[in-house]
């Protein structure tokens, strides 16, 4: 039985893991369908075919679910026969306009290869910037995976369309029993903690609302700089009964259900308790204000009953159609619980069995820890606010649902290994370099360094304004003056019109002489956190160039000066889309 084993940040990667599984059915394949975060890497030997699906983070970075399986395929004890008896496929995730496009599965898939595992097919690329999104290259992908396991597999052709409506992967039984207990109390991860402060940080009549969050824990938590905080984000009441009511479910929506998870080749939310009602599953569990994916209204086809609807549907989901659908869905940002109010056969006919394949998991949202204390968690978080292109206003699920938290209010957090680390020798220098809520991260590691009596660190900080969106300006300037740390903040609107704006790259730039002193000759240690937009190419960039100017190196030496920091574990990115 294949493996299919995905690695995701956002879902996208265990949505495209469910369609590949369902659709190995049309060749008489089951498939066993894994999280890499739950999957022992000392496993990956005994399995004979394996279909790898891995998303793209931040500049190029793997999933952190991954992180476990990679580290053990990255040891050089390895043998290059290792995995002489397997077969795998790889499809990557990404956004070609970025540097690193799809570069964890194109590592995924050279490192398997050179420890002897036979590749069966092309590695399969979806982008984010393809007119038909990921399904571009995913759809004949597919197509062409089916019909290698055919082969390999000496299974009968051809592969059989998929016309019937596929089972529900779950069954919801009714029962008199009362609710099981949250699940994620016993998932030691997690812990239970009440909010202290939640105080804004941006200026009042700033047009973006940055907060700053102390969470206390009754426990001793460990956690280290550079971690993040994990939140499971809570539907308001208001929007849910409204849902609940429009899809003809709010009679029912405290009943409750039995969860069975029956279709194992399909992915269920996590945490997911035995026994709960509709209410508390589209509170907690399932996202119907999600952009919805086309997986979507290929659901909403098979319950539609209306003949204009269902021809509508169909558009949507032909080659030709795709456009249509990007228009009507992607491009104006249209949510579920949107389509579903203008598809009235298709939310009147959804049984509620399907719930688990029509809406996608209301996925737990990650935070760089701003802090380094004991029993405390301390959180810096833009507020996510915007309006659509058909000028809908639209709230980020989980940080609208923390900006309205209360002190005293309780919430289970959990702590999860970040991708930075602190150098082991206390007197090597660090640069920071962190615009934005980017600074989070580099807040924790300044902490822990100060607390070890170390100074030898510069943090390059970039906002619009200095009075209006410099997060934590008089803490950093105190330590400036101090002493403990030397400060460079780059505000880009605070010059005069008609002057090219200061970015942080700038600065960089500026400190040319100082920077390479700092990497050249002292050995520092690089951290680049925020968006991962044009900001770490061009703060890179920047740090090539004080290679090159001040460190004698041509253009070509200095690019893989800095590539050689990457490799080496010095130049670390904490970014995100």
């Amino acid at each position: 039985m294949p493996l299919v084993l995905f690695a995701t940040e956002t879902g996208n990667a265990q949505d495209v893991a469910d369609t590949v599984a369902r659709q190995c059915r049309r060749i008489g394949l089951r498939c066993r369908l894994q999280d890499m975060e739950t999957y022992s890497p000392a496993e990956l030997i005994s399995e004979s075919l394996i279909i790898f699906i891995v998303s793209t983070t931040g500049s190029g970075v793997e999933p952190r679910s991954m992180t476990a399986l990679w580290s053990m395929l990255l040891r050089s004890d390895l043998p290059p026969d290792l995995f002489e008896d397997t077969h795998f496929a790889v499809f990557g995730l990404g956004d070609s306009a970025y540097e690193r496009f799809c570069w964890p599965a194109k590592k995924l898939s050279r490192r398997l290869v050179s420890l002897g595992a036979t590749e069966i097919c092309a590695r399969g690329e979806g982008d984010d910037q393809h007119m038909l999104g990921t399904e571009g290259a995913l759809d004949p992908w597919i197509e062409t995976l089916l019909g290698v396991l055919q082969r390999l597999l000496e299974l009968p052709g051809p592969a059989a369309p998929m016309e019937n409506v596929p089972p529900a992967r779950a069954a919801m039984t009714p029962t008199d029993a009362k609710t099981s207990e949250d699940p994620l109390g016993d998932d030691p991860v997690y812990h239970r903690a009440t909010l202290k402060t939640n105080s804004r940080v941006t200026a009042s009549d700033w047009f973006q609302d940055v907060r700053h969050f102390e969470f206390t824990f009754d426990e001793d938590v460990q956690y280290n700089p550079g971690d993040v905080a994990v939140i499971h984000p809570q539907q308001s009441e208001e929007n849910v009964e409204g849902f609940l009511t429009s899809m003809g479910w709010g009679n029912i929506a405290d009943d409750v259900y039995t969860i069975s998870h029956v279709e194992k080749d399909q992915s269920m939310p996590d945490h997911i308790p035995e026994r709960t009602t509709l209410r508390t599953l589209f509170t907690r569990y399932l996202d119907f204000n999600a952009v919805p994916r086309r997986t979507f209204f290929q659901y909403l086809r098979y319950f539609n009953t209306d003949e204009q609807e269902s021809e509508k549907l169909n558009e949507f989901l032909s080659a030709e159609g795709a456009d249509e659908l990007y228009d009507y869905c992607h491009k104006v940002r249209r949510t579920i619980v949107e389509v579903l109010a203008e598809f009235h056969s298709s939310r009147m006919q959804l049984p509620k069995e399907y719930i688990f394949d029509v809406f996608p998991p209301l996925r737990p949202r990650e935070f760089s820890i701003a802090s380094d204390l004991r029993k405390e968690v301390q959180l810096c978080v833009a507020i996510v606010k915007y309006r659509t292109r058909l000028k809908v206003p639209r709230k980020g699920v989980c940080t609208a649902y923390l900006s309205e938290m209360r002190p005293g209010d309780k919430v289970t957090i959990g702590l999860r290994r970040g991708y930075i680390t602190l150098p082991n020798d206390g007197n090597t220098p660090i640069i920071c370099i962190g615009p934005g809520t980017g600074v989070a991260p580099m807040r924790a590691l300044i902490q822990r360094r100060i607390s070890e009596g170390i100074h030898c660190n510069t943090l390059y900080f970039g906002c619009r304004s200095a009075t209006k969106d410099q997060h934590y300006r008089s803490e950093w300037e105190e330590l400036a003056k101090e002493g403990k740390l030397t400060y460079r903040v780059a505000c880009s609107r605070d010059g005069p019109e008609g002057v090219k704006r200061t970015y942080v790259q700038d600065l960089i730039e500026h400190d040319a002489e100082c920077t390479w002193k700092l990497i050249g000759e002292q050995n520092a240690w690089v951290y680049i956190s925020g968006s991962s937009n044009k900001m770490p190419t061009a703060v890179k960039a920047a740090l090539v160039l004080c290679v090159e100017r001040c460190g004698g190196l041509d253009a070509d030496a200095a690019k893989e000066y800095i590539r050689e920091m990457e490799r080496e574990g010095r130049l670390t990115e904490e970014c995100w889309s």
